[in-house]
């Protein structure tokens, strides 16, 4: 059976699982985009596949962030956790390779999407090793942007200057269950409810992981997830994590300085006597 007659049993199966049909746009970059390019092993099964530490993302997650996205043609785009490339060449098919940027913070995953995006014709799309929580300020704003890992929060600079003022960001939101979300800016009339009002439905009692962040609102779920975590400068593979200076630092941000609490629970402090 050829390449393209797998892909379309691939995206048939996909949407008998979501239980509705893909967008135009979604659907035409599962069917141009060759899988086989960014995964050797079963390229067309619906799991995630293993390379060099990094992880490609099952062609069902891949369709639920691509539909939450809901990128157009032209839109800048930034993916943080670039894996193996394929999530982004299914976004340059969408939006345009020169529009696509992706960073990942383990530089064997970069060397490797680097690769599998020139072989698969997406050789346009900007690839970079880079702390993703820090994102890439030189080519923002960003009408889109898109984690490809876990988080409860997303980092404050994604949330900042990088996401253009009408932009949408899209992560997979908890610690434990994950759910597909996009959030957007609240409007200035959303960030001021009428005089009595509650807070707004989404927030009301809701667990601080299932809330959006401040100043934005959810406005589209696309289902359950199951991503790695995101991680920060020093806790790639094949580096050495130094918890003191990276909290240090988070610390130094925050205009706080604490000479003893939990950032200190790793010392063995017999060790130090």
């Amino acid at each position: 059976m050829d390449e393209a007659a797998l892909r379309a049993d691939m995206i048939e199966g996909l949407e008998h699982r979501l239980g509705e049909p893909l967008g135009g746009a979604v659907l035409n970059a599962l069917q141009t985009v060759p899988r086989e390019a960014f995964v050797d092993d079963a390229p067309y099964a619906d799991r995630a596949s293993e390379a060099v530490g990094t992880r490609a993302l099952a062609p069902t997650t891949v369709a639920r962030l691509l539909t939450v996205l809901d990128a157009t043609a032209g839109d800048d785009v930034l993916v943080v956790g670039a894996g193996v490339g394929y999530t982004s060449a299914a976004l340059a098919e969408i939006t345009g390779a020169r529009h696509v940027h992706a960073v990942d913070i383990d530089r064997r995953a970069v060397h490797l999407a680097r690769s599998n995006l020139a072989d698969a014709g997406y050789d346009a799309v900007f690839v970079d090793c880079r702390d993703g929580a820090q994102g890439v300020p030189e080519y923002a704003p960003y009408d889109r942007i898109l984690l490809e890992a876990a988080v409860v929060t997303p980092p404050r600079a994604l949330c900042g200057d990088q996401l253009a003022a009408d932009g949408r960001l899209v992560y997979p939101r908890g610690a434990g269950d994950q759910t597909i979300v996009a959030v957007e800016r609240r409007t200035d009339a959303e960030r001021r409810p009428a005089e009595g009002a509650g807070a707004p439905a989404e927030d009301a009692g809701a667990p601080a992981e299932e809330s959006a962040p401040d100043g934005f609102h959810t406005v589209e779920t696309g289902g359950p997830a199951r991503l790695r975590p995101m991680l920060v400068d020093g806790e790639q593979a094949g580096v050495e994590r130094n918890r003191t200076r990276r909290e240090d630092a988070e610390l130094a941000r925050q205009g706080q300085r604490a000479r003893h609490g939990w950032e200190q629970e790793w010392i063995d402090w017999e060790a130090q006597r």
